[in-house]
């Protein structure tokens, strides 16, 4: 995109009524009326050049509306999952926004562009101290990619935080235009025990995304809209495999994972704007060794 239209999309985005756009997409992906469920999943389809193949349901009558569509499930076997033991799955399908050290408590945006690690917890100091001067990787979703969001490692929930915002665009026009992008929008803050420390796994919302949902608490749009914190880790702890579905987009977004200082290395192959399928290996994750 023009830098020029890049920058007038950007402005263009801090008065548009974020919440009301995506409750309006929401009602109509939601709708079962034949025609305007059918009428979105051609256009759809055609706009985004869309290929069932892969999906377990192929004919795209045969979904009930719009969002069952768009978080379809996958054939059994269509995305392996890296198999070694201390490896990081993809999440998502997607492509790489960012990756590498955390500066810090400062996480690069874009080339020249960090936002804060604080801001993006919620406001929580302690989760900022685990993480700082550790590892990220941001993974933006397209509209045509698979938008079921998976476990990248094995780990139980301690927390989730759910933290208010905007919905801003995360394409790469937007993360390059808008400071602070995902510290702005809204987020569902997952932290994860495992057995090489603590993960975070953030899904961050975005323009016209009708919902977040995760497996273990629905659809994330608690009210009223302020940081609100569920514990998970006291009296029925989550457990998810590596590959194991964590959550959902009823919309293109992004994922957002975490690792602590010395415990997270990414493959030397990827970089910005490298293309992921949800499963693939993205590096190591290890407990960092006592000295």
């Amino acid at each position: 995109m023009n830098p020029f239209f890049e920058k007038a999309f950007a402005v263009l985005q801090y008065v548009l009524p974020h919440h009301l756009l995506s409750r309006l997409v929401g009602y109509l992906a939601r709708s079962r009326t034949p025609w305007i469920k059918s009428t979105f999943i051609q256009v759809f389809m055609k706009r985004f050049d869309i290929n069932l193949s892969e999906a377990e349901i192929e004919q795209p009558e045969r979904f009930d509306n719009f969002n069952a569509f768009f978080t379809r499930a996958l054939k059994d076997g269509a995305r392996p999952i890296a198999a070694e033991a201390d490896a990081i799955a993809s999440p998502a399908d997607g492509a790489v926004s960012q990756l590498g050290p955390i500066r810090g408590a400062d996480v690069l945006q874009a080339k020249g562009h960090y936002f804060s690690l604080y801001e993006l917890l919620g406001g929580d100091g302690e989760l900022t101290s685990t993480f700082s001067n550790g590892s990220f990787c941001t993974i933006y979703l397209s509209p045509s990619d698979y938008h079921r969001v998976h476990m990248p490692y094995t780990g139980t929930l301690r927390e989730m935080i759910y933290v208010p915002g905007r919905l801003f665009s995360v394409n790469q026009a937007t993360t390059r235009n808008v400071p602070d992008l995902f510290a702005r929008n809204e987020r569902a803050v997952c932290i994860f025990d495992t057995d090489a420390g603590p993960m975070a796994v953030i899904l961050v919302g975005a323009m016209i995304v009708a919902g977040i949902e995760t497996v273990f608490s629905g659809q994330v749009t608690p009210t009223p809209r302020q940081v609100q914190r569920q514990r998970y880790d006291r009296n029925a702890p989550v457990t998810l495999e590596k590959g194991d579905e964590l959550g959902r987009f009823l919309l293109g977004s992004t994922v957002i994972m975490l690792f602590p200082e010395n415990s997270a290395g990414f493959s030397s192959a990827l970089s910005e704007d490298s293309p992921v399928r949800m499963g693939e290996n993205l590096g190591h994750f290890r407990a960092p060794e006592a000295s």
